[in-house]
């Protein structure tokens, strides 16, 4: 530049780019003379900001008192407000809470074994005496009693029994319950007149039963009832697995599922929970003594108890793991002139003392956000501390080792060293704090609760372990610098040495870096190499992240030695259905004949009905995932209506008469109120209550009390009327075995209910429909899992765009530049996890926006470098900021993550293995290949040309006598050549037009 340029009243700098960098200049002049002060002011009452630092953190860290983790899997996955959450909300205040489920699927190892019977083949299941073994199972857990609170706790206490008092028989889904669960009824058999041949057996009697499972009285000729002993029914596809089409027969396993009342108070649980657990305990024994029998189990707590039993497994190895980083850190940190002065120029102390920043940073995000009532997560607790630590580490070796690089000059006190230091440190340490911050807070702007409680508690943690930094940690680092002047030993400092300083030596990886790799990597035949391998793996994993898979694999969070692992292979393996409900809302009026009609399927219901619109989707499993026709209480009350042995009234107190009453007062309730041949009105509403109680028997197998009592509300109108309110209708989903599958049968059974909502809504009233099954909870959260991390990562990378245009002195150029690598490294990492099995799921995604916090600090600090040197060419600005830069990202980031990761493939948690060991793995060695190898390349051909009021600054500085006033930025790397001498800074001098 020319001389014109003085007092800033040349053409050029009115330029808007020109203007841009003179603004860019006082604000890079201004952060280093804040950051100078500042450090001067901490090093000089080192004692005082320590106390100050450490009370304000204790007082964050009190509120860990009031710390609160949130365990309860739907407040983790689904947000308060979304569909699933309202819905499910809906259904467990208006009805009753899905049941606490106990499951054993039963096979056995020969399979392949057939019974032959009147021309058809059976499983070896069938086998009399193997069905005598399991009725003894069966019989034996519902014995099974536990003491709890006092009291000894039976499954009859806990279990779902539609048809209490009257009938305190337990839910039972069993195929013996097709027997009654009676070793007799086994046993039965029929025999012709004259005693010879058998007309019907059990055998018989099942075959008739999965056709009519609510046949009171089968047609073969025992003539035994197909209904449970607690009144309701046993579906064949509930209680039997591995068939081929409907052909029962084939069954390779037999499903015995035993159904607990939920509640939404959870104490009111405890007995329940008290009871599945020696349930398990019985399971197991039972298990392993009878090896002749397959069995696969699980209660309504084993995943819980699974994943805590996990949990508390790999605390060992995540210790491991902090402590192999801890060390590293403690012993990396140092850097020795001499043999002699080892235990004097150690920075054990030092290092110990950052990582334990590390840690009270943690602790004081935790309390911060238990103070305010916000509940954190688990993997909070595993997630956060590694963040922290990557960040808090990478800041730690950046500050250390331009303290060790810089010498004191005759004149200069460590104060003001040490201000010096952070003058050059702090600028970039406050761009990657404040990027990462800022878009962990915009990260939680996401519906996902998991993912936004993550956010928050990393944004908090990230800042504080800052404000740790540039305070109490440079004011340590201000007491172990006197400590070494001083020849004191490390962590002794009382022991004083007569060692004799020398000259302090570089680092072997400062060395290595700045003479060797730099000049290597930037050499004009490696470069293009460099360009076209990052830029074609790129294309390669931007092809596969459309490819990745959606979902959870539940099998993941288990131990590998867990029960629930045969439990889900065998229910992937066997099982068929999962039962879904189509909630009809309070609202609709099902006494009108209009209203009948857009709910029947009887004869002369319309074909938009809700009815006949699910059976219609029944017609086509594979595409609608609805398995089964829809069971219809309002069709079973016309038909319990129209029977004269079902709907019964005394004459003399117009009282109901049970069907399992014998009274000759009773008669046939009479229909006054008619229209199209079905009860309207008054009459509808009347006989209503009396159909939900009636106890289905030998005389009226159409009582609703066992299938629908729990399934209709009803409520007295403005006229004291009873009437029908919310109520569903239950069918069952096909088999759903991938997360995908689970996923689309969500879609799909939304779809029919946003059209039968819009087949019920008339002009003026709009009707709710909605579907519910215990799954939807947790798989809504993958409908828009994509769409939330599209938003999640942009809204992190355009604050990393602003932040670090701002503070690099409004440079976009090389603002665009940390964006770009950073996507670069995300779309790696995401290519990386369809080739390694890894799931879009919320674990996955909170640890790609982790991956985001990460690669700013490998990016940020070279760019910055980058943008501060006036050197005269790109590739030998870019060789000066790799040589200022690189050492310390790679032993303040790369190595000491990779030191600490290597630990997690050692865990015994596939959850750890694949979501963290891979992940983490992939996040530090893309981002360390980008950083140091991709990133310094890209800036030598693309990066921002030299900011020309730096270099007239620069040149102004350099034409006056005293030498002092030189800028801190352009002070040369260690292993660069250079002539100019190395004083302190005055940053009085500095301040130019």
């Amino acid at each position: 530049p020319s001389g014109k340029m003085q007092n800033g009243h040349d053409g050029t700098l009115k330029h808007p780019r020109r203007r841009c960098q003179s603004v860019g200049l006082h604000l890079e002049v201004f952060l280093e003379r804040m950051f100078f002060c500042w450090g001067h002011l901490c090093a000089r009452h080192p004692y005082l900001v320590v106390l100050a630092t450490l009370l304000t953190a204790g007082a964050l860290c009190a509120g860990l008192s009031m710390f609160q983790v949130t365990t309860d899997p739907v407040q983790l996955w689904s947000a308060h407000d979304s569909r699933a959450r309202t819905e499910k909300d809906y259904f467990d205040s208006h009805f009753v809470p899905f049941y606490r489920t106990q499951q054993i699927i039963i096979s056995r190892p020969d399979n392949n074994t057939l019974i032959r019977y009147r021309n058809h083949n059976y499983t070896n299941l069938f086998d009399k005496g193997f069905l005598h073994t399991l009725l003894d199972l069966q019989n034996a857990i519902t014995e099974i009693s536990v003491l709890h609170d006092h009291k000894n706790i039976t499954l009859q206490d806990i279990c779902f029994a539609p048809l209490k008092p009257s009938n305190n028989n337990c839910t039972i889904q069993s195929v013996l319950n097709y027997y009654q669960n009676s070793h007799q009824m086994i046993d039965m058999e029929a025999m012709d007149q004259f005693g010879w041949l058998v007309e019907a057996n059990y055998l018989d009697h099942f075959d008739y039963c999965v056709l009519s499972p609510y046949s009171i009285n089968d047609t073969t000729a025992l003539h035994t009832p197909c209904l449970g002993t607690y009144g309701g029914p046993v579906f064949p596809w509930v209680a039997l697995g591995g068939f081929a089409g409907k052909d029962y027969r084939t069954s390779r396993a037999f499903v015995i599922t035993l159904l607990v009342n939920n509640y939404l108070d959870s104490p009111l649980n405890e007995p329940a929970r008290a009871w599945e657990s020696k349930f398990v305990d019985f399971m197991k024994d039972y298990v392993e003594s009878h090896p002749n029998i397959t069995i696969a189990f699980s209660s309504e707590r084993s995943i819980e108890d699974e994943i805590d039993r996990e949990s508390q497994s790999d605390i060992i190895t995540i210790l491991c793991s902090y402590l192999i980083m801890f060390v590293y850190v403690t012993i990396s940190l140092g850097r020795y002139s001499s043999l002699s002065r080892v235990l004097i120029e150690a920075k054990i102390s030092l290092g110990l003392a950052g990582v334990i920043l590390v840690l009270l940073s943690v602790g004081a995000s935790l309390g911060f956000y238990s103070y305010i009532g916000v509940p954190s997560t688990l993997i909070i607790v595993e997630v956060v501390p590694f963040l922290v630590l990557a960040v808090g580490v990478d800041n730690i070796f950046i500050l250390v080792q331009k303290y060790q690089r810089e010498v004191l000059a005759d004149d200069e006190t460590v104060e003001h060293l040490i201000g010096r230091v952070l003058a050059h440190t702090g600028p970039s340490m406050l761009l990657s704090t404040v990027s990462e911050s800022l878009a962990f807070f915009l990260g939680a702007l996401t519906e996902m609760p998991a993912v936004r409680a993550f956010s928050l508690y990393a944004a908090m943690a990230v800042l504080f372990d800052f404000l740790l930094q540039i305070s109490m940690f440079v004011s340590l680092l201000t007491l172990d610098a006197k400590r070494e002047q001083a020849n004191r030993i490390d962590v002794l400092c009382c022991k004083k040495l007569s060692a004799k300083k020398e000259t302090a030596r570089q680092g072997i990886l400062h060395t290595f870096v700045s003479d060797y790799y730099s000049h290597f990597l930037l050499h004009p035949w490696v470069r293009p190499v460099v360009m076209f391998v990052f830029v074609g793996w790129l294309c390669v994993c931007g092809a596969l992240t459309s490819r990745i898979n959606i979902g959870l694999d539940q099998s993941l969070a288990m131990p590998k030695d867990s029960y629930v692992l045969d439990y889900f292979k065998n229910l992937t393996e066997y099982l068929s259905v999962t039962p879904v409900y189509f909630v009809v809302e309070e609202g609709h009026d099902y006494s009108s004949l209009v209203g009948q009609n857009d709910i029947c399927g009887i004869s002369g219901c319309p074909q938009d009905s809700l009815v006949q619109q699910i059976n219609e989707a029944a017609q086509a499993p594979s595409i609608t995932y609805i398995a089964e026709p829809v069971s219809s209480w309002l069709d079973d009350y016309f038909s319990w209506l129209f029977s004269p042995t079902c709907c019964r009234f005394d004459s003399f107190s117009g009282q109901f008469c049970p069907s399992t009453e014998t009274n000759e007062n009773c008669s046939a309730c009479p229909l006054t109120q008619l229209d199209s041949g079905r009860p309207v009105g008054d009459t509808f509403n009347k006989y209503l209550p009396w159909f939900l109680s009636d106890i289905p028997g030998t005389k009226c197998s159409k009582g609703g009390q066992a299938a629908y009592g729990a399934g209709v509300n009803l409520y007295r109108d403005t006229n004291n009327q009873t009437r029908a309110g919310a109520s569903y209708f239950m069918t069952y989903h096909t088999i759903l075995k991938t997360s995908e599958d689970y996923i689309e049968a969500l879609k799909s059974a939304r779809h029919i209910a946003d059209n039968i909502s819009q087949s019920l809504s008339t002009p003026g009233h709009t009707y709710k429909v909605f579907p519910y099954s215990i799954f939807y909870v947790f798989y809504e959260q993958y409908l828009n899992i994509v769409i939330n991390a599209v938003l999640n990562i942009t809204y992190c990378l355009a604050a990393i765009l602003f932040i670090t245009f701002l503070l690099l002195g409004f440079d976009l150029h090389s603002a665009v530049i940390v964006v770009v690598t950073i996507l670069m490294i995300l779309v790696d990492i995401m290519g990386l996890m369809y080739l390694w099995n890894i799931e879009l799921n919320a674990l996955s995604l909170v640890n790609l926006i982790m991956a985001i916090g990460i690669s700013v600090e490998f990016c940020s600090h070279t760019v910055r470098a980058f943008t501060v040197s006036i050197l005269p060419t790109r590739p030998l600005r870019a060789q000066q900021a790799l040589s200022m830069i690189g050492s310390s990202v790679l032993s303040g980031i790369t190595l000491t993550k990779i030191a600490g990761i290597i630990m997690l493939a050692f865990s015994e948690s596939q959850l750890f293995q694949v979501f963290y060991f891979r992940m983490y793995l992939a996040t530090v060695v893309f981002g360390a290949a980008h950083g140091l190898v991709f990133l310094p390349v890209l800036l030598s051909y693309m990066g921002p040309p030299v900011n020309k009021a730096k270099l007239y600054k620069s040149k102004v500085v350099q034409n006056k006598p005293d030498p002092s006033s030189m800028p801190v930025e352009q002070k040369p790397s260690p292993g660069m050549k250079t002539s100019l001498n190395k004083r302190p800074l005055s940053y009085k001098t500095m301040e130019t037009n």
